[in-house]
Protein backbone atom coordinates (compact mmCIF):
# COMPACT_ATOMS: atom_id res chain seq x y z
CA UNK A 1 0.00 0.00 0.00
CA UNK A 2 1.07 3.65 -0.99
CA UNK A 3 2.04 5.67 2.15
CA UNK A 4 -0.32 8.25 2.74
CA UNK A 5 -0.68 11.13 5.44
CA UNK A 6 -2.24 10.56 8.52
CA UNK A 7 -4.50 12.54 9.83
CA UNK A 8 -2.40 14.36 12.56
CA UNK A 9 0.26 15.08 9.44
CA UNK A 10 -2.74 17.09 7.91
CA UNK A 11 -4.26 18.88 10.60
CA UNK A 12 -1.11 20.41 11.14
CA UNK A 13 -1.09 21.60 7.64
CA UNK A 14 -3.99 23.12 8.21
CA UNK A 15 -6.70 20.49 6.36
CA UNK A 16 -9.73 19.50 8.15
CA UNK A 17 -10.15 15.96 6.71
CA UNK A 18 -13.76 14.44 5.82
CA UNK A 19 -13.23 12.04 8.89
CA UNK A 20 -12.52 15.30 11.13
CA UNK A 21 -15.80 16.96 10.03
CA UNK A 22 -17.81 13.85 10.71
CA UNK A 23 -16.39 13.59 14.25
CA UNK A 24 -17.25 17.59 14.60
CA UNK A 25 -20.50 16.67 13.51
CA UNK A 26 -21.19 13.58 15.99
CA UNK A 27 -19.75 16.18 18.88
CA UNK A 28 -21.24 19.24 18.49
CA UNK A 29 -17.82 20.74 17.88
CA UNK A 30 -16.52 22.97 14.83
CA UNK A 31 -14.37 21.22 12.47
CA UNK A 32 -11.41 23.88 13.13
CA UNK A 33 -10.99 22.71 16.70
CA UNK A 34 -11.05 19.53 15.66
CA UNK A 35 -8.60 19.67 13.46
CA UNK A 36 -6.23 21.63 15.81
CA UNK A 37 -6.72 19.10 18.31
CA UNK A 38 -6.24 16.66 16.16
CA UNK A 39 -3.15 18.55 14.92
CA UNK A 40 -1.91 18.86 18.66
CA UNK A 41 -2.09 15.51 19.19
CA UNK A 42 -5.16 15.22 21.80
CA UNK A 43 -7.68 13.76 19.33
CA UNK A 44 -6.72 10.49 17.58
CA UNK A 45 -9.54 9.21 14.72
CA UNK A 46 -8.34 5.71 13.78
CA UNK A 47 -9.85 5.47 10.32
CA UNK A 48 -8.04 2.80 8.18
CA UNK A 49 -8.21 4.15 4.46
CA UNK A 50 -9.21 0.19 2.79
CA UNK A 51 -12.27 0.57 4.56
CA UNK A 52 -14.36 3.50 3.59
CA UNK A 53 -17.58 2.37 5.12
CA UNK A 54 -16.25 1.90 8.71
CA UNK A 55 -17.62 4.26 11.22
CA UNK A 56 -15.57 7.51 12.06
CA UNK A 57 -14.99 7.99 15.79
CA UNK A 58 -12.65 10.45 17.68
CA UNK A 59 -11.42 9.41 20.58
CA UNK A 60 -9.52 12.17 23.09
CA UNK A 61 -9.98 15.78 24.86
CA UNK A 62 -13.52 17.60 24.86
CA UNK A 63 -14.96 14.20 23.14
CA UNK A 64 -17.72 12.18 24.92
CA UNK A 65 -15.71 9.28 26.39
CA UNK A 66 -15.73 6.01 24.09
CA UNK A 67 -16.04 2.45 24.64
CA UNK A 68 -14.45 -0.57 24.03
CA UNK A 69 -15.33 -4.21 23.57
CA UNK A 70 -12.69 -6.88 23.40
CA UNK A 71 -13.35 -9.81 22.09
CA UNK A 72 -11.33 -13.12 20.30
CA UNK A 73 -10.83 -16.79 20.85
CA UNK A 74 -8.93 -18.66 22.94
CA UNK A 75 -6.80 -21.85 22.93
CA UNK A 76 -9.82 -23.64 24.45
CA UNK A 77 -12.60 -22.00 22.40
CA UNK A 78 -11.84 -21.01 18.38
CA UNK A 79 -15.36 -20.62 17.29
CA UNK A 80 -15.44 -17.79 14.39
CA UNK A 81 -19.00 -17.90 13.85
CA UNK A 82 -19.19 -17.13 17.79
CA UNK A 83 -16.66 -13.92 17.10
CA UNK A 84 -18.75 -12.58 14.52
CA UNK A 85 -21.85 -12.69 16.59
CA UNK A 86 -19.91 -11.29 19.37
CA UNK A 87 -18.79 -8.17 17.08
CA UNK A 88 -22.48 -7.64 15.96
CA UNK A 89 -23.31 -7.30 19.17
CA UNK A 90 -20.72 -5.14 20.70
CA UNK A 91 -22.16 -2.56 17.66
CA UNK A 92 -25.42 -3.47 18.12
CA UNK A 93 -25.22 -2.35 21.91
CA UNK A 94 -23.41 1.13 20.20
CA UNK A 95 -19.97 -0.18 21.44
CA UNK A 96 -17.80 3.08 19.80
CA UNK A 97 -14.28 0.38 18.68
CA UNK A 98 -13.74 -3.13 18.56
CA UNK A 99 -10.69 -4.80 19.75
CA UNK A 100 -10.00 -8.80 18.22
CA UNK A 101 -8.13 -9.92 20.62
CA UNK A 102 -7.75 -14.24 19.52
CA UNK A 103 -5.17 -16.45 20.58
CA UNK A 104 -6.59 -20.04 19.19
CA UNK A 105 -7.57 -21.34 15.73
CA UNK A 106 -6.52 -19.41 12.52
CA UNK A 107 -5.65 -16.03 13.60
CA UNK A 108 -5.33 -14.63 10.19
CA UNK A 109 -8.99 -16.41 8.79
CA UNK A 110 -10.39 -14.86 12.24
CA UNK A 111 -9.28 -11.56 11.92
CA UNK A 112 -10.78 -10.93 8.48
CA UNK A 113 -13.78 -12.42 9.28
CA UNK A 114 -14.48 -10.06 11.82
CA UNK A 115 -13.36 -6.99 10.15
CA UNK A 116 -16.11 -7.93 7.64
CA UNK A 117 -18.48 -8.41 10.18
CA UNK A 118 -18.59 -5.12 11.86
CA UNK A 119 -18.32 -1.19 10.46
CA UNK A 120 -16.33 -0.40 13.66
CA UNK A 121 -12.58 0.38 13.98
CA UNK A 122 -10.94 -2.57 14.96
CA UNK A 123 -7.82 -2.73 17.07
CA UNK A 124 -5.65 -6.03 17.69
CA UNK A 125 -2.61 -7.07 20.05
CA UNK A 126 0.01 -8.60 17.31
CA UNK A 127 1.96 -10.08 19.98
CA UNK A 128 -0.67 -12.59 20.21
CA UNK A 129 -0.64 -13.90 16.82
CA UNK A 130 3.17 -13.65 17.18
CA UNK A 131 3.82 -15.48 20.39
CA UNK A 132 0.59 -18.22 19.21
CA UNK A 133 2.27 -18.79 16.12
CA UNK A 134 6.14 -18.83 17.34
CA UNK A 135 4.66 -21.39 19.43
CA UNK A 136 3.13 -23.61 17.29
CA UNK A 137 6.40 -23.70 15.01
CA UNK A 138 9.28 -24.01 17.78
CA UNK A 139 7.08 -25.12 20.64
CA UNK A 140 8.94 -22.47 22.08
CA UNK A 141 7.67 -18.86 22.20
CA UNK A 142 10.92 -17.38 23.27
CA UNK A 143 12.22 -18.27 19.86
CA UNK A 144 10.12 -15.79 17.86
CA UNK A 145 11.99 -13.67 15.40
CA UNK A 146 11.69 -10.16 15.67
CA UNK A 147 11.69 -9.77 12.44
CA UNK A 148 8.79 -11.86 11.70
CA UNK A 149 7.10 -9.64 14.25
CA UNK A 150 7.29 -7.09 11.98
CA UNK A 151 5.91 -8.70 9.22
CA UNK A 152 3.05 -9.68 10.83
CA UNK A 153 1.98 -5.96 11.84
CA UNK A 154 2.41 -5.24 8.55
CA UNK A 155 -0.33 -8.11 7.16
CA UNK A 156 -2.36 -7.00 9.92
CA UNK A 157 -2.22 -3.56 9.04
CA UNK A 158 -3.44 -4.53 5.58
CA UNK A 159 -6.30 -6.39 6.66
CA UNK A 160 -8.06 -3.46 7.63
CA UNK A 161 -6.75 -3.09 11.64
CA UNK A 162 -7.07 0.87 12.51
CA UNK A 163 -5.36 0.90 16.01
CA UNK A 164 -2.95 -1.86 17.50
CA UNK A 165 -2.02 -2.38 21.12
CA UNK A 166 1.88 -2.35 20.94
CA UNK A 167 4.16 -3.03 23.70
CA UNK A 168 6.32 -0.59 23.06
CA UNK A 169 7.02 0.49 26.92
CA UNK A 170 8.53 -2.89 27.64
CA UNK A 171 12.48 -2.33 28.22
CA UNK A 172 15.64 -3.71 29.91
CA UNK A 173 14.87 -0.74 32.45
CA UNK A 174 11.58 -1.42 33.49
CA UNK A 175 11.91 -4.79 34.01
CA UNK A 176 15.15 -3.98 36.43
CA UNK A 177 12.56 -1.95 38.10
CA UNK A 178 10.25 -5.19 38.61
CA UNK A 179 13.46 -7.27 39.30
CA UNK A 180 14.54 -5.18 42.46
CA UNK A 181 11.06 -4.15 43.72
CA UNK A 182 11.17 -7.80 44.51
CA UNK A 183 7.51 -8.81 44.49
CA UNK A 184 4.17 -8.49 42.85
CA UNK A 185 0.62 -9.67 44.73
CA UNK A 186 -0.82 -9.99 41.20
CA UNK A 187 2.28 -10.98 38.95
CA UNK A 188 2.23 -9.95 35.02
CA UNK A 189 -1.20 -9.94 33.90
CA UNK A 190 -1.04 -8.72 30.26
CA UNK A 191 -0.88 -11.85 28.12
CA UNK A 192 1.70 -9.66 25.18
CA UNK A 193 3.33 -8.31 28.14
CA UNK A 194 4.62 -11.38 29.77
CA UNK A 195 5.40 -12.75 26.82
CA UNK A 196 7.55 -9.98 25.56
CA UNK A 197 9.38 -10.10 29.18
CA UNK A 198 9.60 -14.29 28.87
CA UNK A 199 11.55 -13.28 25.34
CA UNK A 200 13.46 -10.83 26.61
CA UNK A 201 14.76 -12.97 29.42
CA UNK A 202 15.13 -15.90 27.17
CA UNK A 203 17.30 -13.89 24.67
CA UNK A 204 19.10 -11.76 26.90
CA UNK A 205 17.86 -8.38 24.36
CA UNK A 206 16.24 -5.85 24.23
CA UNK A 207 12.93 -5.32 22.94
CA UNK A 208 12.80 -5.12 19.29
CA UNK A 209 9.68 -2.97 19.42
CA UNK A 210 11.07 -0.25 21.82
CA UNK A 211 14.51 -0.54 20.06
CA UNK A 212 13.02 -0.16 16.44
CA UNK A 213 10.50 2.55 17.74
CA UNK A 214 11.03 4.44 14.31
CA UNK A 215 10.55 1.50 12.02
CA UNK A 216 6.94 0.94 14.47
CA UNK A 217 5.75 4.24 13.77
CA UNK A 218 6.81 3.91 10.56
CA UNK A 219 4.47 1.01 9.50
CA UNK A 220 1.72 2.38 12.07
CA UNK A 221 2.02 5.64 9.29
CA UNK A 222 1.89 3.87 6.35
CA UNK A 223 -2.31 2.63 6.98
CA UNK A 224 -2.91 6.05 9.33
CA UNK A 225 -3.18 3.44 11.94
CA UNK A 226 -3.33 4.89 15.86
CA UNK A 227 -0.29 3.31 17.70
CA UNK A 228 -2.08 2.34 21.25
CA UNK A 229 0.95 2.15 23.40
CA UNK A 230 0.27 -0.97 25.20
CA UNK A 231 0.85 -1.39 29.44
CA UNK A 232 2.32 -4.74 29.45
CA UNK A 233 3.46 -4.08 33.42
CA UNK A 234 0.37 -2.76 34.74
CA UNK A 235 -1.06 -3.63 38.06
CA UNK A 236 -3.33 -7.36 37.96
CA UNK A 237 -3.88 -6.22 41.98
CA UNK A 238 -4.93 -3.06 43.73
CA UNK A 239 -1.66 -3.34 46.01
CA UNK A 240 0.44 -3.62 43.18
CA UNK A 241 -1.11 -0.31 41.80
CA UNK A 242 1.35 2.41 40.70
CA UNK A 243 4.50 0.58 42.08
CA UNK A 244 7.58 1.06 40.29
CA UNK A 245 7.59 -1.40 37.59
CA UNK A 246 3.94 -0.28 36.31
CA UNK A 247 5.72 3.63 36.74
CA UNK A 248 8.80 3.02 35.22
CA UNK A 249 6.61 1.55 32.00
CA UNK A 250 3.72 4.34 32.23
CA UNK A 251 6.78 6.76 31.86
CA UNK A 252 8.39 5.19 28.70
CA UNK A 253 5.09 4.98 27.25
CA UNK A 254 4.27 8.61 27.64
CA UNK A 255 7.49 9.80 26.12
CA UNK A 256 6.89 7.22 23.38
CA UNK A 257 3.71 9.24 22.95
CA UNK A 258 5.73 12.12 22.15
CA UNK A 259 8.06 10.84 19.92
CA UNK A 260 5.75 9.07 17.80
CA UNK A 261 3.19 12.04 17.66
CA UNK A 262 6.65 14.48 16.25
CA UNK A 263 7.29 11.42 13.79
CA UNK A 264 3.59 12.15 12.19
CA UNK A 265 1.68 9.05 14.10
CA UNK A 266 -1.43 9.40 15.99
CA UNK A 267 -1.04 7.71 19.35
CA UNK A 268 -2.66 6.94 22.62
CA UNK A 269 -1.19 5.69 25.85
CA UNK A 270 -2.77 2.35 27.79
CA UNK A 271 -3.37 2.30 31.35
CA UNK A 272 -3.94 1.28 34.23
CA UNK A 273 -5.50 -1.97 35.05
CA UNK A 274 -6.22 -2.74 38.97
CA UNK A 275 -6.30 0.65 41.03
CA UNK A 276 -8.15 1.64 44.00
CA UNK A 277 -10.57 4.31 43.63
CA UNK A 278 -8.90 6.87 45.31
CA UNK A 279 -6.15 6.76 43.20
CA UNK A 280 -7.69 6.89 39.57
CA UNK A 281 -7.65 10.69 39.65
CA UNK A 282 -4.03 10.82 40.44
CA UNK A 283 -3.26 8.01 37.77
CA UNK A 284 -4.83 9.87 35.06
CA UNK A 285 -3.26 13.28 36.09
CA UNK A 286 0.18 11.47 35.87
CA UNK A 287 -0.94 10.09 31.81
CA UNK A 288 -2.27 13.62 30.43
CA UNK A 289 0.42 15.26 32.22
CA UNK A 290 3.69 13.59 31.38
CA UNK A 291 2.14 12.22 27.94
CA UNK A 292 1.10 15.96 26.26
CA UNK A 293 -2.85 15.03 26.46
CA UNK A 294 -2.29 12.16 24.86
CA UNK A 295 -5.66 10.05 24.75
CA UNK A 296 -5.89 7.68 27.38
CA UNK A 297 -7.33 4.50 26.78
CA UNK A 298 -8.75 3.12 30.05
CA UNK A 299 -8.29 -0.50 30.89
CA UNK A 300 -10.93 -1.24 33.63
CA UNK A 301 -9.93 0.00 36.01
CA UNK A 302 -11.13 -2.67 38.35
CA UNK A 303 -10.79 -0.80 41.95
CA UNK A 304 -11.44 -4.28 43.41
CA UNK A 305 -9.79 -7.87 43.42
CA UNK A 306 -12.65 -9.56 45.12
CA UNK A 307 -15.67 -9.39 42.52
CA UNK A 308 -15.01 -11.81 40.28
CA UNK A 309 -18.67 -12.77 38.99
CA UNK A 310 -19.84 -8.87 38.60
CA UNK A 311 -16.45 -7.29 37.18
CA UNK A 312 -18.64 -5.46 34.69
CA UNK A 313 -20.24 -3.64 37.80
CA UNK A 314 -16.62 -3.31 40.02
CA UNK A 315 -15.84 -1.83 36.22
CA UNK A 316 -18.17 0.24 35.84
CA UNK A 317 -17.39 1.89 38.55
CA UNK A 318 -14.06 2.74 38.14
CA UNK A 319 -14.51 3.73 34.83
CA UNK A 320 -17.64 6.08 35.55
CA UNK A 321 -14.46 7.71 38.00
CA UNK A 322 -12.00 7.96 35.01
CA UNK A 323 -14.45 9.37 32.43
CA UNK A 324 -14.73 12.02 35.39
CA UNK A 325 -11.37 12.63 35.43
CA UNK A 326 -10.34 12.57 31.76
CA UNK A 327 -10.57 9.20 30.35
CA UNK A 328 -10.48 8.65 26.77
CA UNK A 329 -11.50 5.12 25.48
CA UNK A 330 -12.39 2.38 27.69
CA UNK A 331 -11.98 -0.67 27.53
CA UNK A 332 -15.15 -2.62 28.69
CA UNK A 333 -15.43 -5.24 31.16
CA UNK A 334 -17.48 -8.34 31.23
CA UNK A 335 -19.07 -10.70 34.21
CA UNK A 336 -17.02 -13.25 32.59
CA UNK A 337 -13.63 -11.50 33.52
CA UNK A 338 -11.15 -13.57 35.63
CA UNK A 339 -13.57 -17.03 35.07
CA UNK A 340 -13.87 -17.38 31.44
CA UNK A 341 -14.08 -16.27 27.70
CA UNK A 342 -17.60 -14.05 27.42
CA UNK A 343 -19.97 -15.09 25.19
CA UNK A 344 -22.25 -12.74 23.11
CA UNK A 345 -24.53 -12.18 26.60
CA UNK A 346 -21.80 -11.42 28.28
CA UNK A 347 -20.34 -8.75 26.21
CA UNK A 348 -24.34 -7.09 25.57
CA UNK A 349 -24.01 -7.17 29.77
CA UNK A 350 -20.40 -5.92 29.60
CA UNK A 351 -20.96 -2.91 26.92
CA UNK A 352 -24.07 -1.89 28.59
CA UNK A 353 -21.93 -1.61 32.13
CA UNK A 354 -19.55 0.68 30.27
CA UNK A 355 -21.82 2.58 28.61
CA UNK A 356 -23.65 3.76 31.45
CA UNK A 357 -20.11 4.54 33.28
CA UNK A 358 -18.74 6.42 30.69
CA UNK A 359 -22.06 8.52 30.58
CA UNK A 360 -22.06 9.02 34.66
CA UNK A 361 -18.55 10.10 33.81
CA UNK A 362 -19.47 12.54 31.33
CA UNK A 363 -22.53 14.10 32.75
CA UNK A 364 -19.56 14.76 35.58
CA UNK A 365 -16.97 16.33 33.93
CA UNK A 366 -19.17 18.27 31.40
CA UNK A 367 -22.96 19.83 32.82
CA UNK A 368 -23.94 20.86 29.39
CA UNK A 369 -24.22 16.79 28.58
CA UNK A 370 -27.26 16.98 31.28
CA UNK A 371 -29.94 17.66 29.26
CA UNK A 372 -31.26 14.24 28.20
CA UNK A 373 -31.86 13.38 32.35
CA UNK A 374 -33.82 16.56 32.35
CA UNK A 375 -36.03 15.33 29.91
CA UNK A 376 -36.11 11.45 31.25
CA UNK A 377 -36.95 13.50 34.74
CA UNK A 378 -40.00 15.44 33.71
CA UNK A 379 -41.20 12.12 31.34
CA UNK A 380 -41.19 10.76 34.89
CA UNK A 381 -42.43 13.53 36.78
CA UNK A 382 -45.60 13.39 34.81
CA UNK A 383 -46.16 9.75 34.43
CA UNK A 384 -45.58 9.80 30.92
CA UNK A 385 -44.53 5.86 30.29
CA UNK A 386 -44.06 6.43 26.30
CA UNK A 387 -41.33 9.35 26.45
CA UNK A 388 -39.89 8.04 29.23
CA UNK A 389 -38.80 4.91 27.66
CA UNK A 390 -37.91 6.87 24.07
CA UNK A 391 -35.38 8.84 26.16
CA UNK A 392 -33.56 5.89 28.26
CA UNK A 393 -30.25 4.35 27.44
CA UNK A 394 -31.95 0.59 27.23
CA UNK A 395 -35.81 1.09 26.87
CA UNK A 396 -36.07 -3.02 25.85
CA UNK A 397 -34.60 -3.59 29.42
CA UNK A 398 -36.98 -1.20 30.65
CA UNK A 399 -40.14 -2.37 28.47
CA UNK A 400 -39.50 -5.61 29.03
CA UNK A 401 -39.63 -4.96 33.18
CA UNK A 402 -42.65 -2.98 33.42
CA UNK A 403 -44.68 -5.33 30.90
CA UNK A 404 -43.77 -8.23 33.30
CA UNK A 405 -45.22 -6.86 36.01
CA UNK A 406 -48.39 -4.86 34.88
CA UNK A 407 -49.91 -2.51 37.61
CA UNK A 408 -53.84 -2.06 37.84
CA UNK A 409 -53.33 1.24 37.18
CA UNK A 410 -51.40 2.43 33.64
CA UNK A 411 -49.84 5.75 35.09
CA UNK A 412 -48.01 4.35 38.00
CA UNK A 413 -46.17 0.87 38.24
CA UNK A 414 -46.14 -1.88 40.67
CA UNK A 415 -43.41 -0.18 42.81
CA UNK A 416 -46.58 1.82 44.87
CA UNK A 417 -49.38 1.35 43.00
CA UNK A 418 -52.07 3.40 44.34
CA UNK A 419 -49.64 4.94 47.00
CA UNK A 420 -47.74 6.80 43.28
CA UNK A 421 -45.42 10.00 44.77
CA UNK A 422 -45.45 11.53 41.25
CA UNK A 423 -48.99 11.15 40.47
CA UNK A 424 -50.26 12.93 44.05
CA UNK A 425 -47.21 15.29 43.69
CA UNK A 426 -48.03 16.41 40.37
CA UNK A 427 -51.79 16.77 41.48
CA UNK A 428 -50.41 19.22 44.64
CA UNK A 429 -48.50 21.60 42.59
CA UNK A 430 -49.54 21.31 39.83
CA UNK A 431 -48.72 24.40 38.10
CA UNK A 432 -45.86 25.68 40.07
CA UNK A 433 -44.64 22.34 39.34
CA UNK A 434 -44.95 22.09 35.40
CA UNK A 435 -43.32 25.54 34.78
CA UNK A 436 -40.45 23.63 34.09
CA UNK A 437 -37.56 26.23 34.65
CA UNK A 438 -34.03 25.99 33.81
CA UNK A 439 -32.13 24.47 36.09
CA UNK A 440 -29.02 26.31 38.06
CA UNK A 441 -26.64 24.15 36.34
CA UNK A 442 -27.67 25.04 33.22
CA UNK A 443 -28.23 21.38 31.92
Amino acid sequence: MKALKTQLELAREGVITPQMHQVAADEGREPQWISTMVGRGEIVIPAHPSRPNQRVVGIGTGLRTKVNASIGTSSDIKDIELEKAKARVAEEEKADTLMELSTGGDLDLIRREVIGATGLPVGNVPLYQAFSEATKKYHNPNKLDPEYLFELIERQLEDGISFMAIHCGINRFSIERLRKQGYRYGGLVSKGGTFMVSWMEYNNCENPLYEQFDRVCALMKKYDAVLSLGNGIRAGAIHDSHDRAQMAEMIINCELAELGREMGCQMMVEGPGHVPLDEIEGNIMLEKRMSGNAPYYVLGPLPMDSGAGYDHITAAIGAANSARHGADLICYITPAEHLALPNADDVREGVRATRLAARIGDIARDPSRRDLEKRVAIARRDTNWDAQMELLMFPDQAKKIRQGRVPENNKTCTMCGDFCAMERGISLFKEDIRGDKQSPAGG
